[in-house]
This record gives structure tokens, sequence and C-alpha cells, in this order.
């Protein structure tokens, strides 16, 4: 539950755009197909964290939108 409570923080909003930048940025360098896939798995946090949503969040019964910011 802490975990799902620091993702819907400000600070947790800029780690999982952080995480899905980086993980992108790594498809760029990795290539080819497992790449695409890569590039695709960054996309999903890094969307999550730009709509200020945290996807894990329902399974433990917490709010789907994080707390500050805008959404």
């Amino acid at each position: 539950m802490r975990f799902v409570q620091f993702m819907g923080s400000p600070t947790g909003r800029m780690a999982r755009v952080v995480a899905g930048a980086a993980l992108i940025t790594g498809a760029v360098f990795i290539g080819g197909p497992a790449g695409w896939v890569v590039g695709v798995v960054g996309l999903v946090p890094l969307a999550a964290g730009a709509a200020n949503t945290c996807l894990l969040a329902p399974l433990f019964h917490a709010p789907l939108h994080g707390r500050g910011g805008t959404a």
C-alpha cells in the first residue's frame, strides 16, 4: 500500500515519467523487435505519469488518479 501511495504522489508521478522515458531511450539503443517491445512497454508508465494515474492503485483499493498536479 505504501508503494501505491508513493506512486500517487507528485514524486511518484515524476518517477513514472522518468522510468518510461528511460525505457524508450533504452529501446532506441536496443533496436530491432526487442527494442520495439521495450519502447511500447515504456509508453505505459510515461502515459500514466503524464495522465497522473496509477494503474496499480485500483488493485489496492486506492484512487486511480494521484494527488497533486493536474489531470
